[in-house]
C-alpha cells in the first residue's frame, strides 16, 4: 500500500501495476497538483487564533532588537560628545543655518541631530515606524502610521529621501559658498509649488517588505482579507515546507499581486507553518479575517512579466462534477457544469486545470473554480474509452472491427494534438463561443429536431400558417417531374439527376433523400433565398444533418423538441387519434435520450413538449428573444 495526499487529504491505494503510459501521464498530473485551498468562500469565519512564534522569526526579531540596542547606545555617546567637539556646539548655538523645513522647525540642537542619525537608514525608518505602529493602542494612530508607512515604501519618496540627506549633508557645511545656495532655495520654491502628493487611501491594509536574514531573503507580506472574500490560494507540501502551489483568480491574493506561486510559507500571523499538513494549514486559515501577515521565503523561479490575458469564451460540451474526479489538483475549487453550459476561461496558466466561471455566476462566486483543460480532458477520456474497450469481451461478427479500432486508439490516444488521423469530435471537450446578435434584416433559421411524433412538424407548420408574413419554409430540390399545378421554385426546385448528384457531391444539400426513385433534398442555396427575403427560415432535419447545417454560413438557432413522459405522450397522440403500443412509446423517449446524449451539445435550447399550446408560446419566446439579446454562437461563425 502506498499513501498519498489527494486534495490534501491522506489516500491509500494499492502498489499494483498500472495500465502504461495513460496511467503514468495521469499520475504525473496528480504528482503535480497536490493542492489544498487554505481557505474557501463557505468556511469564513471570525476565529481569532493564538500567537505562537517560529525560532526563524525569533532570530529575526533578536536581530531587530540588537540593532536598536546598539542605536540607543550610540544616541547616549553623542550626547554626550555633543558639547566636547566644536562643530556640533556650532551647529546646536545656530540650528537655523540653511533653508527653513516646517517639518523640522521644532527641532533643535541635539534633537535635530539625533534625528538625522535615526533617518541615515531607511531600512531603519521602516522597521521604528512598524515598532511604533504595532506599540499604539488606538486604531487611529495605526492607521496614521500606516499612511505613513506606504509613503514612505514608494519609490519617488525614497528617491527623494536620499536627495534630502546628500543636500542636508552638504548644507550643513560651513564652506558652501551663497551661489550653491541660493540655487538650492531656487528649487525648493519652485519644487514646492509643482508638486503635490498624491492622497493617500486609508483603507488600504497591504504591504511588503524584504529582510534579509542568514544570507537569505525573507519577504514580510500583509494582505487585507475581508470576511466575505476568500484568500483564494492552494498550498502543497514540499517535504517539510508548506508552498503556494497555485493564486486564485478573484481572491485577495491575487487581488494585492505579493504572493506568488512557489513562495514558501513560514509563518502567518505568528503561528509557524513549516512542518504542518496543508489540512492544518486549511484549519488555520479558514477563519481568518482582517489583516494577515505572512512570512515568506520568496520563490527562487524567475517570474515572466505579467501579462493581460484575453478571457475565453467555451460551450462546455460535457458534465463535469468535481466530486467524482480523482485528478482534481484541489476538490474544493473544482466548478461543476453541465453539457450546455457557457464557461469564461480567464486563465489557462496551467494547461491541464483552466480557471473559469460560469456564465451569470461572475457576481456570486468570488473565486474563479477550476475545470479540466481541453487537451488533458481528450487524453484522458481517450484513456476511459480504450480501458472499457479492454473489458468488453470480443463478440463474434465483430472481431476484426473491434481490434481494427482498438489498434487505432491504442496508437494515438495520448498524442491526440499531434495526430493529424485523430478525429477530435471523437472526444467532446469545449467549443470556443462568442456573442452574436442577428442583423434586423438577416435573421437565423431555426431547426427543429426531435424524434418522430413529438410535434416538431405540427410547431413548425403551426408557425408557418399563423405568421406567414414572419416565417418560411425552404424549397426542395426534387428529380421528379413537375405536375400541372405545381411552380418551379415555389412549390420545388425541379433538377435533373445528374444535376442533383452533382450539387449532393459538392456539399449543397443539408439533407437529401430517396423516395420512389426520385431524390428530394433541402439546399443552402434554398434556405439562403429565405433568409435573403428577411424571413425566418423554418427546418425540420434529421441529427445527421446537423453538422453540415452548422459549418456553412447560416449561422442555424437549433431547438430539440423533447417528449414528456410516457403517459402524457400517449395522451397527446391519442388527440391526433394515434394509439401507440407501449414499447413504441418506450422507443421514442429511448430515442430522444439517445439523440440527446449523441447531439445535445449542438442543441442551442430544449422544449419539452408536454402541451401543444405551452410548447407553441415557449418556441415564440425563443424565436423573439434572438432580436432583443446576443446569442453565444462558434466563435469560428464569426472569423
Amino acid at each position: 500500500m502506498t499513501a498519498s495526499h489527494m486534495n490534501g487529504y491522506v489516500t491509500e491505494t494499492d502498489g499494483g501495476g498500472g495500465s502504461g503510459g495513460g496511467t503514468d501521464f495521469l499520475e504525473e498530473v496528480v504528482q503535480r497538483h497536490r493542492e489544498m485551498a487554505v481557505d474557501c468562500p463557505s468556511e469564513l469565519g471570525a476565529r481569532t487564533l493564538p500567537v505562537r512564534r517560529s525560532a526563524q522569526l525569533e532570530r529575526i526579531r533578536q536581530q531587530q532588537e540588537d540593532r536598536r540596542r546598539r542605536e540607543e547606545e550610540g544616541r547616549n555617546r553623542q550626547e554626550l560628545d555633543l558639547t566636547s567637539s566644536m562643530r556640533l556646539k556650532k551647529l546646536s548655538q545656530n540650528p537655523k543655518v540653511g533653508i527653513d523645513n516646517p517639518t523640522f522647525e521644532q527641532m533643535e540642537g541635539p534633537a535635530y541631530l539625533w534625528f538625522v542619525f535615526v533617518l541615515s537608514e531607511l531600512e531603519d525608518l521602516l522597521m521604528s515606524l512598524k515598532q511604533v505602529q504595532h506599540s499604539l493602542n488606538d486604531s487611529q494612530s495605526q492607521d496614521d502610521i500606516e499612511l505613513v508607512l506606504q509613503l514612505v515604501q514608494k519609490p519617488d519618496f525614497q528617491k527623494a529621501f536620499n536627495i534630502h540627506n546628500a543636500v542636508a549633508h552638504y548644507m550643513n557645511r560651513c564652506d558652501l559658498n551663497p551661489c550653491p545656495r541660493a540655487l538650492m532655495m531656487a528649487h525648493d520654491s519652485v519644487a514646492e509649488q509643482e508638486m503635490q502628493l498624491e492622497p493617500l487611501v486609508p483603507s488600504v491594509g497591504q504591504s511588503e517588505t524584504l529582510t534579509q536574514w542568514g544570507g537569505e531573503t525573507v519577504k514580510i507580506v500583509r494582505i487585507e482579507k475581508a470576511k466575505d472574500i476568500p484568500l483564494g490560494a492552494t498550498v502543497r507540501n514540499d517535504m517539510d515546507s508548506v508552498v503556494i502551489s497555485r493564486i486564485v483568480k478573484g481572491g485577495a491574493a491575487e487581488n494585492s499581486g505579493l504572493l506568488h506561486e512557489g513562495d514558501e510559507i513560514l509563518e502567518i500571523n505568528g503561528v509557524e507553518i513549516r512542518g504542518k499538513d496543508v489540512n492544518e494549514v486549511f484549519d488555520i486559515l479558514a477563519d481568518m479575517h482582517g489583516v494577515l501577515t505572512f512570512i515568506l521565503i520568496p520563490s527562487a523561479q524567475i517570474k515572466p512579466p505579467p501579462i493581460k490575458e484575453t478571457v475565453m469564451h467555451v460551450k462546455a460540451h460535457f458534465d463535469y462534477d468535481p466530486s467524482d474526479d480523482p485528478y482534481v489538483p484541489c476538490r474544493e475549487l473544482g466548478l461543476c457544469f453541465q453539457k450546455g453550459d457557457i464557461l469564461h476561461i480567464i486563465s489557462q496558466d496551467d494547461p491541464n486545470w483552466w480557471q473559469a466561471y460560469r456564465d451569470g455566476d461572475e457576481d456570486n462566486q468570488p473565486l474563479a473554480g477550476l475545470v479540466p483543460g481541453k487537451s488533458f480532458q481528450q487524453q484522458r477520456e481517450a484513456m476511459k474509452q480504450t480501458i472499457e474497450e479492454d473489458k468488453e469481451p470480443e463478440k463474434s461478427g465483430k472481431l476484426w472491427c473491434a481490434k481494427k479500432n482498438k489498434k487505432k486508439r491504442k496508437k494515438m490516444q495520448y498524442n491526440a494534438n499531434k495526430n493529424d488521423d485523430f478525429d477530435n469530435e471523437e472526444i467532446l471537450t469545449y467549443e470556443e463561443m462568442a456573442l452574436y446578435h442577428q442583423p434586423a434584416n438577416r435573421k437565423r433559421p431555426i431547426a427543429l429536431i426531435g424524434p418522430p411524433n413529438c410535434g416538431q412538424n405540427e410547431l413548425r407548420q403551426r408557425l408557418l400558417s399563423s405568421e406567414s408574413d414572419r416565417f418560411a419554409g425552404a424549397v426542395p430540390h426534387t428529380t421528379r417531374n413537375r405536375r400541372d399545378n405545381e411552380v418551379n421554385g415555389r412549390d420545388y426546385h425541379f433538377v435533373s439527376r445528374q444535376a442533383f448528384e452533382m450539387d449532393s457531391a459538392a456539399g449543397k444539400f443539408i439533407e437529401s433523400g430517396e423516395f420512389e426513385k426520385n431524390l428530394y433534398g433541402t439546399s443552402t442555396d434554398s434556405v439562403r433565398q429565405v433568409i435573403n427575403t428577411g424571413k425566418i427560415c423554418l427546418l425540420c432535419v434529421h441529427t445527421q444533418s446537423l453538422k453540415v447545417l452548422r459549418s456553412s454560413d447560416l449561422k442555424p438557432y437549433i431547438i430539440f423538441i423533447a417528449p414528456p413522459s410516457q403517459e402524457r405522450l400517449r395522451a397527446l397522440l391519442a388527440k391526433d387519434n394515434k394509439t401507440p403500443k407501449p414499447e413504441e412509446l418506450r422507443e421514442i423517449i429511448e430515442k430522444a435520450r439517445e439523440m440527446e446524449q449523441n447531439y445535445g451539445h449542438l442543441f442551442d435550447a430544449a422544449i419539452v413538449n408536454t402541451d401543444q399550446d405551452k410548447a407553441f408560446q415557449e418556441l415564440l419566446r425563443l424565436i423573439n428573444k434572438l432580436d432583443t439579446e446576443p446569442q453565444w454562437v462558434p466563435s469560428s461563425w464569426l472569423r
